[in-house]
This record gives structure tokens, sequence and C-alpha cells, in this order.
């Protein structure tokens, strides 16, 4: 996957040098005036890395001992910053096909402990928004999304910053606005809005007034101005990853044994991967042997990702065994190339290595 900085975009940081002004300053702030403008949000915080954001976002909505409800499939950034902060877990199991978290299960996990809801938009496809909001509506729970991998998508028109009580966003080198590390906190409340400023930056007030105890967590100017710079084409690229994807649609669905990345109903996706699957009882080849193959076609192929998450070590004591799709999922994804630079001749050789792995294995 292409990051290479454009001429525009070293010009952008060359400017920031050449003021002096490397800490969070102007270009921060233009990137937050934006971001809130293009994801239908009110307040929008840069800061230091998707993770950070997380912090941001968990800190003020839940306290160490509260349940949260947690997909168990994803990256594991979601569900860890949730144990950072004290809480405890509980995972909820994936939907087979648009792989993002089971609205139904996650009704089933609700208890009187659970206070909150934390998913991801995984893969630049929205969750069922409605459904979880649903969920969150009945049982009085707050609902954090963690859209790390689906910057512009849309939910029933609406920018994802419209939806839930906070939203955070990864800027890192190979998401599809990238800032090398960087993060973005929405919400669209006033009062929340300045609480995460105030953990953002040691909850200073006035210089050296702390109101409370908080964090370094700012971005730099260096990083806002390339973000400003790369924003300019950020509509323009995810198009073109809309129109890959339609060509790996079509590709795929002639292909026995393999399936699309299914979207979720009235979302629009942006692709940030796209990731496919491959049914293990039409081929004599495991998926591993299968994305090997490919390999060897001068297709690279990659895993998102190898293990679920309550079978990560750092995640074990909170596995409560009860998430089938996702287990399954992890020995039948794999995710194609995708990019805005990729070309049809790209796509040409996709297509003709996937039929010709398909073909060689298929039982």
């Amino acid at each position: 996957m292409s990051t290479a900085l454009t001429e525009a975009d070293i010009a952008a940081v060359n400017s920031v040098l050449k003021s002096g002004m490397l800490r969070a300053a102007g270009r921060c702030a233009e990137l937050e005036t934006r971001w809130a403008q293009m994801t239908g949000a009110k307040h929008a915080m840069t800061c230091a890395n998707g993770t950070c954001a997380l912090q941001l976002a968990y800190e003020p909505l839940f306290k160490p001992g509260d349940e949260v409800l947690v997909p168990a499939w994803s990256y594991i950034a979601t569900v860890s910053m949730v144990v950072a902060r004290g809480g405890t877990p509980v995972f909820c199991d994936a939907l087979p096909d648009t792989y993002q978290v089971d609205p139904a299960d996650l009704a089933r996990k609700v208890t009187p402990r659970t206070t909150a809801i934390a998913v991801t938009h995984l893969y630049g496809c929205p969750v069922d928004i409605d459904a979880v909001q649903a969920v969150a509506d009945k049982h009085n729970l707050m609902v954090i999304y963690d859209a790390a991998q689906s910057h512009l998508a849309t939910y029933k028109g609406q920018g994802l910053g419209h939806f839930g009580d906070v939203v955070t966003y990864s800027l890192y080198a190979t998401k599809n606005l990238a800032t090398g590390e960087g993060g973005i906190v929405t919400c669209n409340d006033d009062g929340l809005a300045r609480e995460i400023q105030l953990l953002r930056s040691h909850g200073e007030t006035d210089k050296y007034l702390h109101e409370r105890v908080g964090y370094n967590y700012r971005m730099n100017d260096m990083a806002g101005a390339i973000g400003c710079s790369r924003l300019d084409r950020l509509e323009a690229q995810t198009q073109r990853r809309r129109e890959v994807a339609a060509e790996f649609d079509r590709i795929i669905a002639g292909i026995p044994g393999l399936s699309t990345p299914v979207t979720t109903p009235n979302a629009v996706p942006v692709y940030h991967l796209y990731v496919a699957q491959i049914d293990p009882a039409r081929f004599s080849c495991s998926r591993d042997e299968f994305c090997a193959a490919l390999k060897a076609e001068g297709v690279p192929t990659a895993v998102h990702y190898p293990r679920s998450l309550p079978l990560q070590p750092a995640l074990s004591a909170w596995n409560n065994s009860d998430t089938p799709v996702a287990l399954g999922l992890a020995s039948r994804v794999f995710a194609l190339p995708i990019h805005h630079d990729i070309t049809g001749e790209h796509i040409r050789i996709v297509g003709e290595a996937l039929t010709r792995v398909a073909d060689a294995y298929r039982v």
C-alpha cells in the first residue's frame, strides 16, 4: 500500500517547519474543523494516535469495573483500551457476511453491570447503527464507535460522526487518511468535548493551571499539515477504492467457493480493506495455502485477523467461548490489495490469479 507523500504534502510540512510552530497549532485546528464538517460531527479533536483517541473517548464515559460490550472480531485496540481503563470487556460475536458486530448478540450479552457499547466500523464498513442504538436505548447504554478504518463512510446518508456518544479515528500510515501517526475524536456534546480536550492536554485550562489530571496526547502541526493536504484528495481516493471493490466483487462472484464482503444495509463503505472469504469445503487447501499460491502468482494478500480477540493471550481472561462466528472467520478471511492507485491492469492480474488458484484447488 503506497503512503508516499506528494509534493503538496511536503510543501505543507515545510511551511510548518519554516514557521517554527511545531506543536499543535493552526494546521491541527484546521484539520479539526474540516473533519467535523466532513463526518457530520459538532466537535473534532486531534490527538497523537488512534489508541490515544480511544483512551480519550473511554475515560469520561465509563469507570473501572464497568462492563463494556465489545466485538470479538476487530483490531485489539478497541478492546485493549477498555481493559486499560479498568473496564470489563464482554465479547460479542460477528456477523458472518459483513464481519461487523452482531446486534442480536449485543442484546443477549447485556447485564445489569453493562454501561457502554464499544464497537468497530470494521474494514471501512459501518455496523448496523440503528440496531446497535436500539440496544443502547433499551438499556440506557453509551455508544463509542471506533472508526479507525472507516474515514468518510456513511450510514443513511450521514457521516459517522453524527452517531453515538463518541467516534474515534486513526490516522496511522496505512489508513485511508494517513499522517504517519495521529488520531481524531469526534462528539456532539459540548461538555464531553471540553472534558476530552482537557484530558488531551494535562487538564490545563490556563498556563500551569490544571483542572484535572490528564495526558499529553496532542497531535503536532506537521501531522496536521499532512492531514489537511491529504484531505483535499480523500473523497476522490475513496471513490476510487469503491470502484476497485466493485471490480473485485464482480470477479469473485464468478469464482465458486469464494465470497465477497457484504455491506451493512443503509451503509456506504470506504474499503480500507477488501476482505473476501474462502469456503474450506470447496477447496483441497487451507486459506493460508490458498494465499501462498496467490503470492506465487504475484498477488500479495493479508489476513485481518489470524485469530479472534478472545483468543489473544492479553485478553484471554475475558474469553467467554461464545463467539463461534468470529472464531471461524480467523481461518477463512483474506484481504486483497486495495488502494486508490490500483490500476485496471492490477485488477486484471488479481482476477486471473484468483481464478487460476481456485481452479487448481477446487474439489
